[in-house]
C-alpha cells in the first residue's frame, strides 16, 4: 500500500521570485565579490603568525596555537550562518548582514593596532579578529551556495556549466589570496600595520557595493525552514519504529505526492545504506488511524534518503581531518621558517617578506586548475569513460596524497636547515639569518598548492552535489569546517607534542628559538598521522554511494 500527501516540496516553484539573468552572467559578478571577500581575509590572515610574535611579543608556539585558533573558529562558524541563511534569513540577506559585520570588525582592528598603546591593544585586537569570525560565518556558506545556485540544473547548458564553475570559483578566491599576500603582507613589514589592516578594509566596502550593485541580476532561493529538525525527525522516528521490520517491496511506506507513481518528478532513488533509517517511513497502524500526520513518527521516504545522504559524507569528512591539519602549518611554523633564511633577492638589497612565500601554493593553484581542467580531465575521461574524468572521492584522495608528500618534504627540508644552523654556530641564535636561501622551501609550499586543487575543491564539490539542496548552504559550511576542525587539532596536537616530548625530558616546539624546537620530527609525526588517515579515507571512499536521483520510474 502507498501513501501519499500533496504539500509543497520545500521550495514552493509557484513563490520563487522572477528569474532575471542567472548563469555565468550573475556568477561572475559574485566571484569579484568572494575575490574582495578573500582578499581581505588572508591580508589579516597572511601575516598574522608574524604581528603575534613580534608586535604582541607571544612566544611561538602560543602565537601558532592563536592563529590556528582564530582559523579553526573562522571555518566553524559558517555552520552557524549556513543554518541560519538555510532556515530564516536566505543566502542572499545573510551575506549582507555578514559583509557589514565583517566591515566593522576590520574597522575595529585597524583602531586596534595604531591609536591604542600597546600594552592596551590585546584585547581590542583579539575582539576585531573575532567579530570578523562573525562575518565570515554568515558569508562563506552563503556566498559559493549563492553563485553556483545561479546554474539552473533543468537547463542541460548551464548545469553542464556547474561542474566547470568550482574549479574557476576556487581560482577566483586564489587570485584573492595572491593579491593580498604581495601588497598588503607588504604594506605591513614596509609602511606599517594601520595601514596593511586599512586596505582589507577598504576592499570588502567596496565588494559590499558590487553585490548590492547586482542585486536585480540574481537568481533567490527561499529559506525552507530548519533542515536540522528535518534530519531529527527521521532519526526520532526511525527509533520509535526500531522494532518494526521493512518489507523487501516498498509497500507500507509513505511516499509523497511527486515522490512515486504517474506524476513523479525528481526524487531520490531508494538505497540499501543505513537501512535502520528506512523504519521511519513505515506506515503502522498507528499512522493509518491516526487522523493527521505527526513529523515525528512518520516521514517521507524522500526524507529518509535525504539524511541518508548526511550520514555518508560523516565518515569522508572525519577521513579529511588530518589533510587539514598539514594546511594549517602553511601560515604558522612555514612562515617562521622563512623568517630564518637569506630573503635577498639577487644581487638587491629587497627581502621578502616571510610570509609572501604563502603566494606559492596559490601561484600552483592558477597554474594548475587550466592545466587539470584542458588537459587532464580530457585524458582521464578518455581513459575511464567518466564524465569528469575522475570521481570526486577519487579526486579528494589524489590530494589527501600530496599533503603527505608536503610533510615529508618538509620535513626533510627543516633537517637540512638545522643542519646549516648547527655548522655555522647559530644553532642557539634564533634571530641571526642563516646562509640558506628561502627558496629552499619552495617545493613544500608547491605541493601545498597542489594538494590543494585536489582535494578542497574536490570538498567544496562533493558536499555542494551530495547534500539535499535545502541544505547547501550548511552543506558548504560542513566542507569549510574540515578545515576549521584541522586548524584545532593542530593546536591541539602542539599541546599533547609538548606535553609527551616534555615528560621524556626534551620538549618540541618549545619557546622562541626554532632551531632547537625539533620541527622535522613534529613533520615526521604529521606525515605518519596523514598516512593513517589516508588508508582510512581509501576504505571509506571505496563504500561511499553517490547520490542518484529518480526521474519517471528510472534512476
Amino acid at each position: 500500500m502507498v501513501f501519499t500527501k500533496s504539500d509543497y516540496d520545500d521550495v514552493n516553484p509557484s513563490s520563487k521570485p522572477p528569474i532575471k539573468l542567472g548563469g555565468w552572467k550573475s556568477a561572475i559578478f559574485i566571484i569579484f565579490v568572494e575575490f574582495g571577500e578573500r582578499f581581505a581575509y588572508y591580508g589579516v590572515s597572511g601575516n598574522l603568525i608574524m604581528y603575534l610574535t613580534l608586535v604582541l611579543k607571544q612566544p611561538l608556539a602560543t602565537a601558532a596555537k592563536n592563529v590556528n585558533l582564530w582559523h579553526g573558529v573562522s571555518a566553524v562558524f559558517p555552520v552557524v550562518g549556513g543554518f541560519l541563511a538555510d532556515s530564516y534569513f536566505g543566502r542572499y540577506k545573510t551575506i549582507i548582514f555578514s559583509s557589514i559585520t565583517y566591515l566593522l570588525g576590520l574597522i575595529l582592528l585597524v583602531i586596534s593596532v595604531e591609536p591604542i598603546p600597546l600594552e592596551h591593544r590585546v584585547i581590542p585586537f583579539f575582539l576585531a579578529l573575532y567579530i570578523i569570525n562573525i562575518g565570515e560565518g554568515g558569508h562563506r556558506p552563503c556566498i559559493q551556495t549563492f553563485a553556483a545556485d545561479q546554474f539552473d540544473d533543468h537547463l542541460p547548458e548551464e548545469k553542464a556549466a556547474k561542474s566547470s564553475f568550482f574549479n574557476w570559483w576556487y581560482l577566483g578566491i586564489v587570485l584573492g589570496a595572491i593579491t593580498a599576500i604581495l601588497v598588503v603582507v607588504s604594506v605591513q613589514d614596509n609602511i606599517g600595520w594601520g595601514w596593511g589592516f586599512a586596505i582589507p578594509a577598504i576592499v570588502v566596502a567596496a565588494a559590499l557595493g558590487v553585490f548590492l550593485a547586482g542585486k536585480n541580476r540574481y537568481r533567490l532561493e527561499a529559506p525552507v525552514g530548519s533542515p536540522i529538525t528535518k534530519v531529527a525527525q527521521v532519526i526520532v522516528a526511525a527509533a520509535r519504529k526500531r522494532r518494526l521490520s521493512l518489507e523487501n517491496d516498498g509497500s507500507g511506506m509513505y511516499i509523497e505526492a511527486g515522490e512515486g507513481g504517474e506524476d513523479m518528478t525528481i526524487s531520490l532513488a531508494r538505497t540499501n545504506q543505513f537501512r535502520f533509517l528506512d523504519k521511519a517511513a513505515i506506515v503502522d497502524e498507528i499512522d493509518r488511524l491516526s487522523g493527521k500526520k505527526d513529523d515525528w513518527r512518520l516521514c517521507t521516504v524522500n526524507e529518509v534518503e535525504q539524511v541518508k545522504l548526511l550520514f555518508r559524507l560523516i565518515p569522508i569528512w572525519l577521513s579529511c581531518l588530518m589533510f587539514a591539519v598539514v594546511i594549517a602549518q602553511l601560515g604558522t611554523f612555514y612562515t617562521k621558517q622563512a623568517s630564518t633564511l637569506n630573503r635577498t633577492i639577487g644581487s638587491t638589497h629587497f627581502q621578502l617578506p616571510p610570509a609572501s612565500l604563502q603566494v606559492l601554493p596559490g601561484l600552483t593553484i592558477l597554474s594548475a586548475v587550466p592545466i587539470y581542467e584542458h588537459l587532464l580531465i580530457p585524458t582521464a575521461r578518455r581513459l575511464t569513460n567518466h564524465p569528469t574524468g575522475i570521481t570526486i572521492l577519487q579526486r579528494i584522495g589524489i590530494g589527501i596524497f600530496f599533503s603527505i608528500l608536503t610533510t615529508i618534504v618538509s620535513a626533510l627540508v627543516e633537517s637540512h636547515r638545522i643542519k646549516i644552523a648547527t655548522e655555522h654556530g647559530l644553532i642557539d641564535s634564533p634571530k641571526s639569518i642563516l646562509p640558506m636561501s628561502v627558496w629552499w622551501l619552495v617545493p613544500q609550499f608547491v605541493l601545498m598548492g597542489i594538494s590543494d586543487v585536489f582535494t578542497i575543491v574536490g570538498l567544496q564539490e562533493l558536499f555542494y552535489d551530495q547534500v539535499p539542496e535545502g541544505m547547501r548552504s550548511m552543506g558548504a559550511a560542513a566542507y569549510m569546517s574540515v578545515v576549521g576542525v584541522g586548524s584545532f587539532m593542530s593546536s591541539a596536537l602542539i599541546s599533547v607534542v609538548q606535553a609527551v616530548t616534555a615528560s621524556h625530558g626534551d620538549e618540541w616546539l618549545k619557546g622562541d628559538n626554532l632551531n632547537r624546537a625539533h620541527l622535522d620530527k613534529f613533520y615526521w609525526v604529521l606525515a605518519c598521522l596523514s598516512g593513517s588517515s589516508l588508508v582510512f579515507y581509501v576504505v571509506l571512499a571505496q563504500g561511499f554511494v553517490y547520490k542518484k536521483l529518480q526521474r519517471d520510474a528510472s534512476v
